[in-house]
């Protein structure tokens, strides 16, 4: 299945193009129109709820479309309107299920992993550890909600491996692999992982060293995630994680940075083998102790 996220934005998209081709209609001359309120057609062409096909048929009906635009907005909407597989596991939490919602259908996903190594290549001893240790929210969560988390992990990593997933890249900064986030063999464990991951046809993993010189001298915030689907008129997105919450950017103005971070990130990062002798490397010491 392709995002219902995503699919949302593309048909607000649509709708709101398909209102200005209309002569122009005001949304609340298109309510008038159809009888419904303003605030209905307004949360339609922002995005922010799931449609409902009739009410897209009535729209598409008001505005004379027809044919096979009449036929792909309402694929669209059939398509935003689904329901993905983190919804039946309300235990991953709303973060965990917002990028298992942009990660359906993507082409492309590419990865800058400040903090942790990616959860989309965890293991599930790392994830366990990470999730026990979160100070920030433990006191606050059961012990069903944190088997939820770790199988939403899971889920996620299942999805990436599906028959016609997603090209899947990396960017691992030094500080990840040089900080202990775990007991020596779990970290261990999670290294050499890395590398066997990265041996995949379709998953790349590179290292940011501490002393890459990064063009420009940029300032790398935050860590970040780029969606690219296969359709090209729905929109790239970025997912900015921070300590408690995440943002989704949309907007090419919003977005346009940070696919020049990444490519500056990219042509920073060691060659993709010297980073998995890198790896390598720190596992082994690892397994010296």
């Amino acid at each position: 299945m392709i995002s219902p996220y995503v699919r949302r934005l593309r048909l607000a998209t649509e709708l709101r193009q398909l209102r200005a081709q209309a002569g122009g209609l005001t949304h609340e001359q298109l309510a008038k129109k159809l009888g419904v309120s303003r605030a209905q057609i307004s949360r339609l062409e922002n995005g922010h709820v799931p449609p409902d096909q009739d009410d897209i048929i009535t729209i598409l009906d008001a505005l004379g479309v027809e044919g096979e635009r009449w036929t792909q907005i309402l694929t669209i909407a059939r398509e935003a309107a689904e329901r993905g597989w983190w919804e039946s596991n309300k235990m991953m939490g709303e973060r965990q299920s917002l990028f298992a919602n942009l990660e359906a259908g993507a082409a492309t996903i590419c990865e800058y992993q400040q903090t942790f190594f990616p959860g989309l290549l965890q293991t599930q001893e790392f994830t366990r550890v990470r999730v026990e240790s979160d100070w920030f929210q433990r006191s606050a969560r059961s012990s069903a909600q944190t088997e939820g988390l770790i199988k939403g992990r899971a889920g996620r990593q299942r999805m990436l491996a599906r028959p016609g997933g997603p090209m899947y890249e990396v960017i691992v900064d030094e500080v990840v692999i040089r900080r202990r986030l775990a007991p020596p063999a779990v970290l261990r464990a999670q290294l050499l992982h890395l590398v066997d991951k990265a041996a995949e046809e379709k998953i790349i993993v590179r290292v940011l060293p501490v002393e890459a010189d990064i063009e420009g001298y940029t300032l790398i915030p935050c860590t970040f995630s780029i969606y690219r689907y296969h359709d090209p008129g729905d929109p790239i997105v970025v997912g900015v994680e921070a300590v408690t919450s995440d943002v989704v950017l949309t907007e090419p103005d919003e977005v346009t940075p940070y696919l020049q971070m990444y490519d500056r990130l990219r042509a920073a990062a060691l060659p993709e083998q010297d980073g998995l002798q890198l790896l390598t490397q720190a596992a082994n010491r690892l397994s010296d102790e």
